[in-house]
């Protein structure tokens, strides 16, 4: 039996989320800023029309947007999320098995499909019932491998004669989108991995594909030879059905307005911690370390530039917010300095184990009473819609919080945020 996979992508998807409640705006170019508003992270297809890069600083754009009147957008995560979360469980309930690669991708195996019926109109069935459900525009690639998959949804996306479907299980079909493909276009091939290959007369897509693997492994690793065998439909990955464990969970932002106060920048990072302790109990994980960090703005020029970071060991590895909190406090007054202008403060949780084998320890001092049962109490009480609950260190919000002055609506996760028609 062939292995069959469809990566199936959401168009643009971060402007598509915005869109979708705002018909006035169907045909007009959108944007999606990232975090304080500082550059563009999503374009609609209008945008992108006009010339807009993905990155660029919004400043840099601001006489653009004026004249064509681009609508533009702080990132909604929870809104994107939720959306996502529409479109993969319409996903699962067309196909047994599908891998959430992405927030907007997702593979799905179609392994005997075209016993029932075409691939392409499997396809486009896929592409209306998502359109239905969810509101989204979706593109489906389909191959007998990963790799191949991806190509197929990139020339999905690029060729309007695919009308965003493309089987790409034929053969001679695949070697000739191969010839006319950048080899940049390959899934796993980088900006500098282009340039060596350039190096060896790998231009295509199809150069690659008919590379020496065993050469090509001595000159790169074992994933250039697997990305080989899959372009010539092989499958070497398979679909990864739970997505595999963090080895780091890492929180934080840069902040909408400097901070030079360490009573705001303490409570800061133990909302910092609150949340990646939340992560981490999500996980089933306890962390062993944890590290602070503080820092200036980079782009601040002629003011006095300060990075710096420290660490702590437990030796009891914990998902207990309080225990965390209190270490990360004391790490932060080792490295605080008066009178810097912080643009930015992180936490990072590191070397995490499964909770149901942590080693415990005959002289540790540190064992908060209940902590199992408070923290479940605590994350049970913040994903209801009943209110919130934090630690008093956390504070109240801030100026200093991420700047977003064009944040739209939760329109899917909040009441009161529903579009009102008159």
């Amino acid at each position: 039996m062939s292995t069959v996979f469809a990566l199936v992508d959401c168009n643009n998807f971060y402007a598509s989320c915005e869109k979708l409640f705002r018909p006035d705006i169907k045909h007009r170019a959108v944007v999606v800023l990232s975090n304080n508003d500082g550059c563009v992270v999503a374009r609609s297809k209008e945008a992108k029309a006009l010339g807009i890069k993905m990155g660029v600083p919004a400043f840099q754009i601001k006489d653009m947007i004026h004249k064509h009147s681009i609508v533009v957008f702080s990132s909604n995560y929870t809104l994107y999320a939720d959306m996502s979360n529409r479109v993969m469980q319409t996903l699962e309930a067309l196909a047994p098995r599908v891998e959430v690669y992405s927030i907007d991708e997702a593979f799905v195996d179609l392994t005997s499909v075209d016993r029932v019926m075409p691939l392409a109109d499997f396809g486009y069935q896929v592409k209306d019932t998502v359109a239905q459900y969810t509101g989204m525009a979706v593109c489906v690639g389909m191959a007998p491998s990963k790799t191949l998959a991806k190509l197929a949804n990139y020339a999905a996306k690029k060729y309007p004669a695919t009308r965003g479907v493309l089987d790409l299980t034929d053969k001679t079909r695949q070697r000739k989108l191969m010839a006319i493909t950048p080899v940049n276009e390959v899934w796993g091939v980088g900006g500098k991995l282009t340039t060596r290959l350039a190096a060896l007369g790998i231009t295509s897509a199809l150069d690659l594909a008919d590379a020496n693997p065993k050469q090509l492994r001595k000159h790169f690793s074992v994933v250039m030879e697997k990305t080989i065998s899959e372009l010539n439909g092989e499958s070497c990955l398979e679909l990864e059905m739970e997505a595999p464990t963090k080895q780091q969970i890492l929180c934080s932002r840069s902040f909408g307005e400097v901070v030079t106060d360490k009573h705001i920048m303490q409570q800061l990072v133990s909302g910092y911690i609150a949340r990646a302790a939340e992560k981490l109990r999500f996980e089933r994980q306890c962390c062993g370390h944890v590290q602070v960090f503080i820092r200036t703005s980079f782009f601040r020029q002629g003011t006095f530039q300060y990075s710096n970071a420290a660490s702590t060991r437990f030796p009891v590895k914990t998902d207990d917010t309080r225990v965390l909190t209190r270490a990360a406090l004391s790490l932060l007054d080792v490295i605080w300095k008066d009178g810097v202008r912080y643009a930015k403060a992180g936490v990072m949780l590191t070397e995490l184990g499964d909770q149901g084998v942590v080693q415990q320890d005959l002289f540790d001092t540190h064992k908060p009473d209940g902590s199992k049962k408070l923290m479940a109490l605590l994350d049970r009480i913040n994903t209801s819609t009943y209110g919130k609950a934090w630690f008093a260190s956390q504070g109240q919000q801030s100026p200093w919080t991420m700047k977003r002055e064009h944040l739209s609506p939760a329109y899917t996760t909040q009441w009161m945020a529903l579009p009102v028609v008159r």
